[in-house]
C-alpha cells in the first residue's frame, strides 16, 4: 500500500468537477442558475455538437465586478451565503461556490462581464484551472460565458459522453424545465444555429406550457391553487385524459428550484390513483413555496435532491391539493368521431396529340362573366330584418328556378306573413351555422417533438384545425347531479355492456362494469370506516409464512386488521394462520393478496397511513365482485346503479382509472350526418 499524501490542486479540482459536472447539461444548469440568481430577465443558451465543443450562455443580470472575477473561479467562493447558519435560509439556486471552479478545471472558459456602474467590462480566460487572460473589454451589462472543449483534459470522462444528439436532448430538457420554473424570465435555446425555444418572459405560466407542450395539453389543464400547513401550491395539473407512460411530464418546482422528490411523486400519483390507468402518470406543472427551514437542499452537489423535515405534512398537503382540484370538475370525456379527409385526386397528365400537318388556329375560350358578389354589411348591421330579407331573396330565387305548383306549395311556409315563428327559427339556425363555420383564431400548436419545437410568432390567420378529444369543462348543468336525475332519458343497452342515456344536448354512454366497480369500491370503504361489516370464517385457514420484518409489521398493525374482520392466530415462529376475513373478501381472499397488503406497510410513509391503506386495499379487492360486461341488467337495476353513482366522491373512473362514462354532444352527431357544416 502506498504512503498517504496530499493531492495537488489540479487533481483536487478535477475530482471535484466530476461530482458537479457530469455532462454539458450540468454546465448549462449551473451557469443558468447563476444568471437567475444575478437577477437576469433574459438568458440565451447556445450549443454546438451537443455542447461538447461549444456552449455560450449570455444573460443581462447584474454582472461581476472586476476585482471579484478571479475570486469567482476559486473553490468555495460565493456571494450567496456567509456562514453555516445561512444554509437553513437559502433562497438562491446556487450557493456552494463550486460551479465555476469545476467548469474551469475541465474545459476552456472565456467570460465577459460588466456591471451597470462601470464603463468597460472584463474579459477573463481560464483553461484547465490555469489563468490565461485578464483584460478590459467593451461589453453590455450582464455576463457571457463561452465554454469550449468540455473534458478536453480528462479523456476518460469525455469518452463516456453520449452522442451529440443525445447530449443536446439533455440540454433541451433542462431548458424546458428552467423556462417552466421561471416564466418571468425570457429563455432562448439555440442548437447548431437553430432556435429551438424562445419564451416571452411575461410571467404567464400557461403561455409557457402552451409554447412547450402544445395545444392539446394546454386545453386540458386544471388550475391548481392551494395553501395549507405552510405549503403553498400554484400552477396547473392535467386532466386524466392526458396521462403519459412515464414521469417525464410530472414537473414541480420548490422555491423556484427544479428537483426530484419521491415524497412529491408519491403524493401526486396517489391523488390520481382513482383517475388514471395503471402504469400511467399524470401531467403537472406547479410551484411549491415552503419555508427554507423545512427543507435541506444541501444533500447532493448537483442540488437535484432535497429532504423535508415535515415530509408527512408535505405529502398530505400536496395530496389534498391535487385531489381537491380533480374533484372540482365533472371529468366525463367528450368523444368525437374522426373525419376521414378524402385524398385529392391526382390529375391525369394529358397525352400530347400528334402535331397536325396544317396548324390549326388556336381558339381562346371565352371566360364567363363572374356574377357580382352581393355586398355583405358589417356584422353589427346584420339584424333580424337583414336575415329575413336574405331569406325572401332565396325563396324568390327558388320559385324562379322551380315553377311547378308542387314546389310553390312547399315553399309557402317560408313566407313571413304566413309563419313568422318558423322564419325566426330558420334565422337562428342560420346564425348558429355561421358561428360554427367561423375560423378559429387560436395560435397553432407547436410541433409534437419537444426538442424540435421552434419559437412561434402569432400568425395573422389560421385555418380551422381538427377537433381533438377534450376533457369536458364544468357544465352549466352537470350530468351527475341528483337534482337532474329526473331529466335523464334511459335509451337502452348495447353490446350487453354499455347503457345509453340522453341528457339535455348530449348522449352519455355508461360502462356497467366500470360503474359497478366504482360503486362497490366506495361502498366498501364507507362500510369499513363506519364499521358496518361482517366477518366470515374460512376453512382450511390460510397459512402465512412471514419474514421477521413482515411479522413485525403484522404485529404492529394487528388491531387495524382485526377491526375490519380479520382473525389471525400464531402458527409457529413468524407464521400466522388466517381463520376469518371480511365477508366481502370471502371468495377472493388469497395468500398473495394478504402478503401484498402487509408489504404495503413496509414503506415509512405508508406506515403513517396504515388504516387507510388497508381499507383501500380491501375495497380494491372487493371490486372483483362487480357485474361484468356481456351481463344483461334490467332497466330498474341500471336506474339504481346510476342513482348510486350520483352519491360517489369520484363517479368518473373505476378504481383502476378507466372511465365509467363518456359523452357525445348532439352537435357532434349532427356534424357527422351533415345536418350542420
Amino acid at each position: 500500500m502506498h504512503n498517504i499524501q496530499v493531492l495537488d490542486q489540479i487533481t483536487i479540482d478535477k475530482i471535484a468537477a466530476g461530482e458537479v459536472i457530469e455532462r454539458p447539461a450540468s454546465v448549462v444548469k449551473e451557469l443558468v442558475e447563476n444568471a437567475i440568481d444575478a437577477g437576469a430577465k433574459a438568458v440565451t443558451v447556445e450549443i454546438k455538437e451537443g455542447g461538447i465543443s461549444y456552449i455560450r450562455i449570455a444573460d443581462n443580470g447584474c454582472g461581476i465586478e472586476r476585482e471579484d472575477v478571479q475570486n469567482a473561479f476559486l473553490r468555495h467562493s460565493t456571494s450567496k451565503i456567509r456562514t453555516a447558519d445561512d444554509l437553513y435560509h437559502i433562497s438562491s439556486l446556487g450557493f456552494r461556490g463550486e460551479a465555476l471552479s469545476s467548469i474551469a478545471a475541465v474545459s476552456q472558459v472565456e467570460m465577459i462581464t460588466k456591471t451597470k456602474n462601470t464603463l468597460l467590462g472584463t474579459r477573463y480566460v481560464i483553461a484547465g484551472g490555469k489563468e490565461e487572460v485578464l483584460e478590459d473589454t467593451g461589453a453590455s451589462n450582464g455576463t457571457t460565458f463561452l465554454i469550449r472543449q468540455l473534458f478536453y483534459n480528462v479523456p476518460a470522462r469525455r469518452k463516456f459522453l453520449k452522442t451529440a444528439v443525445t447530449e443536446a436532448s439533455h440540454v433541451g430538457d433542462l431548458m424546458l424545465r428552467l423556462a417552466l420554473s421561471h416564466p418571468e424570465i425570457s429563455f432562448q435555446f439555440i442548437n447548431n444555429g437553430q432556435s429551438k425555444l424562445h419564451t416571452s418572459g411575461n410571467g404567464n405560466l400557461k403561455d409557457v406550457i402552451y409554447h412547450v407542450y402544445g395545444r392539446e395539453i394546454t386545453a386540458n389543464l386544471l388550475p391548481l391553487e392551494f395553501e395549507k400547513n405552510g405549503v403553498r401550491l400554484n400552477g396547473y395539473i392535467g386532466a386524466p385524459l392526458i396521462s403519459r407512460g412515464n414521469r417525464n411530464f410530472e414537473n414541480y418546482f420548490i422555491n423556484g428550484r427544479y428537483v426530484k422528490s419521491n415524497i412529491i411523486y408519491r403524493a401526486i400519483e396517489d391523488a390520481y390513483k382513482d383517475f388514471s390507468m395503471q402504469h400511467k402518470f399524470p401531467f403537472t406543472v406547479f410551484h411549491l413555496t415552503i419555508d427554507g427551514e423545512h427543507i435541506d437542499v444541501n444533500v447532493h452537489p448537483t442540488k437535484m435532491e432535497l429532504r423535508f423535515n415535515n415530509q408527512q405534512e408535505v405529502y398530505n398537503t400536496i395530496y389534498e391539493a391535487v385531489d381537491h382540484t380533480l374533484h372540482k370538475k365533472e371529468l366525463i370525456p367528450e368523444v368525437t368521431l374522426d373525419v376521414k379527409v378524402p385524398k385529392a385526386e391526382t390529375p391525369v397528365k394529358p397525352v400530347t396529340p400528334t402535331r397536325p400537318q396544317t396548324p390549326a388556329r388556336p381558339v381562346t375560350p371565352t371566360r364567363p362573366a363572374e356574377p357580382e358578389k352581393p355586398k355583405i354589411p358589417p356584422k353589427e348591421e346584420r339584424d333580424l330584418d337583414y336575415f329575413m330579407e336574405q331569406m325572401k331573396k332565396r325563396v324568390k330565387s327558388y320559385h324562379q328556378q322551380n315553377s311547378s305548383a308542387e314546389v310553390k306549395s312547399k315553399t309557402e311556409i317560408f313566407r313571413p306573413e304566413r309563419s313568422t315563428d318558423r322564419i325566426r327559427e330558420a334565422v337562428s339556425q342560420y346564425k348558429s351555422a355561421a358561428r360554427a363555420a367561423k375560423p378559429e383564431t387560436t395560435p397553432t400548436a407547436p410541433s409534437a417533438t419537444v426538442h424540435e419545437r421552434k419559437p412561434m410568432a402569432p400568425p395573422e390567420t389560421k385555418a380551422v384545425t381538427p377537433e381533438n378529444p377534450e376533457q369536458m369543462e364544468l357544465f352549466k348543468d352537470k350530468f351527475l347531479d341528483k337534482e337532474k336525475k329526473a331529466d335523464y332519458k334511459l335509451i337502452g343497452q348495447v353490446f350487453d355492456t354499455y347503457w345509453l342515456v340522453q341528457f339535455e344536448e348530449s348522449l352519455y354512454i355508461i360502462d356497467q362494469h366500470a360503474a359497478h366497480e366504482r360503486v362497490l369500491y366506495e361502498r366498501t370503504l364507507r362500510e369499513l370506516k363506519t364499521r358496518e361489516f361482517t366477518s366470515q370464517m374460512i376453512s382450511p385457514p390460510i397459512i402465512l409464512n412471514l419474514t421477521m420484518q413482515e411479522a413485525s409489521l403484522l404485529k404492529e398493525n394487528m388491531e387495524r386488521f382485526t377491526r375490519i374482520g380479520f382473525e389471525f392466530e400464531e402458527f409457529g415462529q413468524d407464521s400466522y394462520a388466517v381463520r376469518s376475513v371480511p365477508a366481502n373478501l370471502f371468495s377472493i381472499a388469497k395468500k398473495d393478496l394478504l402478503i401484498e397488503m402487509i408489504d404495503h406497510l413496509s414503506d415509512e410513509l405508508n406506515r403513517n397511513q396504515a388504516t387507510d391503506l388497508i381499507d383501500e386495499k380491501i375495497a380494491s379487492m372487493s371490486c372483483k365482485a362487480a357485474v361484468k360486461g356481456n351481463m344483461k341488467l334490467s332497466t330498474a337495476e341500471v336506474d339504481t346503479l346510476i342513482g348510486e353513482l350520483l352519491l360517489l366522491d369520484n363517479p368518473y373512473h373505476c378504481p383502476h382509472g378507466r372511465p365509467t362514462i363518456i359523452s357525445m354532444t348532439k352537435r357532434e352527431l349532427e356534424k357527422k350526418f351533415k345536418r350542420i357544416v
